[in-house]
């Protein structure tokens, strides 16, 4: 499969995110725990893994897996980062609509960029950003955003979470040449193990008010609660391969492209109004991506050098008769 169709798989999965996660909400709340989502994602997630690995063993050669304990203990970190952002997120959209959402994403360009590089980079995040200020012409000028600041440090938090999630598990995909899939089965097996023991943290904290865990994990899911669990499962796979076999910051563009193509959505669901900065931002943003994929050939005029002709050992017999 080719990079650019996952990159564009994740556009649409990343952007239809934060809406399925604000529709599955009740007026502003959740009626689900919102942290067995997560839990479900990760189960899902090795399940599909177990499959694919089992499919791969069967060809010949077999898949390459690491089992020592010095490889397999790494895979823990990221995803107790991933256990932290996805609940961060949850906790975000109560706060904050979608569309704020995606600015406070737009960071995690910024951050990853400090941790790769490029001035693309810098501009994509102008781009993002600049599509969701709001003008002087509409409600009110007094602040550029509007939402409690709860949502902005809890955005700012989990796009910190993102990136920082984002680099380390692309180190691990790429540290050696193991099975994607076996990858993948170590960090949701880790994924599931502490996000249930979140759960059961969760259970001990409110005294078992509510029963244990297992007994309320589908209370108060609907249609859309469900397509929000398969949508963060099938995102995270969807990552992972981009991981291996791309690198971080096309998953990055891909996740920054989804705003404008949630911005678009937005029109039709919460009858969002374009404006000047979203035209802007999609301008910008275009530009940005040019840049970064586009050879430096394309960008600049390279001087062309001529490698000089080597000359023939003919000719260099001739000339040392002649100097004789």
């Amino acid at each position: 499969m080719q990079w650019y169709v996952v990159a564009s798989l994740l556009t649409v999965l990343t952007s239809s995110q934060g809406i399925l996660t604000t529709l599955s909400q009740s007026n502003g709340g959740y009626r689900y725990d919102y942290a067995t989502v997560p839990f479900l994602a990760e189960v899902f997630k090795l399940i599909v893994s177990c499959v694919l690995l089992w499919r791969e063993c069967q060809r010949s050669p077999p898949p390459k897996m690491t089992t020592e304990w010095r490889s397999v203990r790494l895979f823990p970190i990221p995803s107790v980062i991933y256990l932290i952002h996805n609940n961060v997120q949850f906790a975000t959209l109560t706060f904050v609509d979608t569309s704020t959402y995606q600015i406070m994403g737009n960071l995690k360009i910024v951050t990853t960029g400090i941790l790769f590089s490029g001035m693309a980079i810098v501009l994509l995040a102008i781009g993002t950003t600049t599509s969701q200020v709001k003008g002087c012409g509409e409600a009110s000028c007094e602040s550029l955003f509007s939402s409690p600041i709860q949502g902005y440090m809890l955005g700012i938090l989990s796009a910190c979470l993102s990136a920082l999630a984002g680099v380390y598990t692309e180190f691990l995909m790429k540290k050696n040449s193991d099975s994607l899939y076996w990858q993948n089965i170590q960090l949701y097996t880790f994924g599931a193990i502490f996000n249930m023991a979140k759960l059961v943290l969760d259970d001990f904290r409110s005294g078992f008010e509510k029963g244990p865990w297992w007994q309320r994990l589908f209370n108060g899911y609907t249609i859309t609660t469900w397509m929000v669990v398969l949508n963060l499962g099938s995102t995270g796979l969807l990552v992972s391969w981009l991981m291996k076999y791309a690198d971080n910051i096309v998953k990055v563009y891909s996740t920054s492209m989804a705003m404008l193509l949630t911005m678009v959505l937005s029109v039709f669901l919460f009858n969002f109004k374009p404006t000047l900065q979203l035209f802007l931002g999609i301008f910008v943003c275009m530009m940005s991506l040019h840049m970064y994929f586009a050879p430096p050939s394309m960008l600049v005029d390279l001087p062309v050098t001529a490698k000089a002709e080597p000359q023939s050992l003919v000719q260099v017999s001739v000339d040392r008769r002649t100097a004789s």
